[in-house]
């Protein structure tokens, strides 16, 4: 099969998540003999950032990283969509990208019925910015794969497309497994996430900064757009702060230290329920043991308590951390259920299974086997 996917980086994870997944869906893609194109805007924010900051040196380490991966980068306002299209059997255009190429891909599956045109959406904006969401122009587009239920009944009920699918992000465990770290333990927690508004500030307080401070445990973090001020509360907090970490460095760092903490932000708490992000599956499938704060309605994905622990305050993290810490036996127990969840049901393989099922479901005359 071909396939053609429009996303805005597969080489700059700077600030942009999404990056593990994309990788993770088209190495695996390419593992099974299909050819995968990816376009990449020459502008887009978050390679500019990673070459400002870290100069070609961070893009050469995601060739090394990657060695059998590649993206195309593009114009979106000279790009002939209908040749792209007219290459393809699938298309996966992710919600980033600007509603003009939305609009000009879908009206370009018209006139290139052999290809199949998926709206892929992983982000928490069809809640937090509705109105920005729906000015997308779906029309030309078979379907919405919905990176949770939520995400998916909500484009369903109000009337953004006919069709649509949920798609859970998952863990790329050709590069997130355990690794193994002969010495001692460079520090007892570690954060990966970047820096938001004051709300988030309120919630990285309750559940990381006052737990750390509340035990004097040694901490490391990881992120990007870190204000001075910020760098310097961490500081004052004994947090060691690295800044910007490769995607692909995580599961070396994850086995450098004894816990990690997962917190997720306001919209998947009060509106999005069972609707995970990316860390917590990175950081079980590197077989660290987690403790994630007030996430416990997972859908059925993970059960909380077994493959995690939940902290429903700052006072549970707290225990929690106080706890995990001094039992060895019981780290060891919880990472090992979430490794084996996250194998037996949350890989990309599984979620390449999920894609090829779903494209199925979309007839198409001229579409290749799959």
């Amino acid at each position: 099969m071909r396939v053609v996917m429009f996303y805005h980086s597969l080489v700059s994870d700077w600030n942009h998540g999404n990056a593990h997944f994309l990788r993770g869906i088209v190495s695996e893609l390419v593992a099974r003999g299909h050819h995968v194109r990816v376009y990449e805007p020459s502008d887009g924010w978050s390679r500019t950032n990673l070459i400002h900051d870290h100069g070609d040196g961070a893009i050469e380490g995601f060739h090394r990283a990657y060695p059998g991966l590649e993206s195309e980068l593009y114009d979106p306002a000279s790009l002939d969509v209908d040749a792209v299209l007219g290459a393809a059997d699938l298309a996966i255009v992710h919600e980033w990208n600007p509603h003009d190429l939305v609009a000009r891909l879908g009206a370009a599956r018209a006139r290139q019925p052999g290809c199949r045109l998926l709206f892929h959406d992983t982000h928490h904006r069809a809640v937090t910015d509705s109105e920005r969401m729906r000015e997308y122009d779906l029309r030309g587009y078979d379907g919405v794969l919905a990176f949770g239920d939520v995400i998916r009944d909500l484009y369903l009920e109000r009337g953004w497309t006919t069709a649509a699918w949920t798609w859970h992000e998952a863990a790329d465990t050709r590069v997130f497994q355990p690794l193994h770290h002969g010495g001692e333990p460079e520090a007892d927690l570690v954060w990966i996430g970047n820096w938001g508004d004051d709300e988030r500030t309120a919630e990285l307080e309750e559940f990381l900064f006052a737990p750390v401070r509340a035990l004097g445990v040694s901490a490391t973090l990881y992120g990007v757009r870190y204000p001075a001020a910020a760098q310097a509360r961490l500081e004052r907090d004994g947090i060691v702060y690295r800044g910007w970490l490769p995607n692909y460095d995580a599961p070396a760092v994850f086995a450098r230290h004894t816990v990690t903490v997962h917190v997720p932000r306001r919209p998947y708490l009060e509106s999005l329920p069972g609707v995970p992000t990316i860390r917590p599956f990175e950081a079980l499938a590197c077989g660290i043991p987690l403790i994630s704060a007030r996430w416990d309605q997972t859908g059925g994905l993970f059960t909380p308590g077994a493959d995690f622990l939940v902290a429903r305050d700052g006072a549970e993290m707290t225990a929690h951390l106080a706890a995990l810490l001094g039992d060895p036996e019981w780290r060891r127990r919880l990472a090992a259920h979430g490794l084996a969840t996250v194998r037996a049901r949350h890989t990309c393989a599984h979620r390449v299974d999920e894609l090829l099922a779903i494209c199925a479901q979309i007839p198409a005359a001229e579409m290749e086997t799959l």
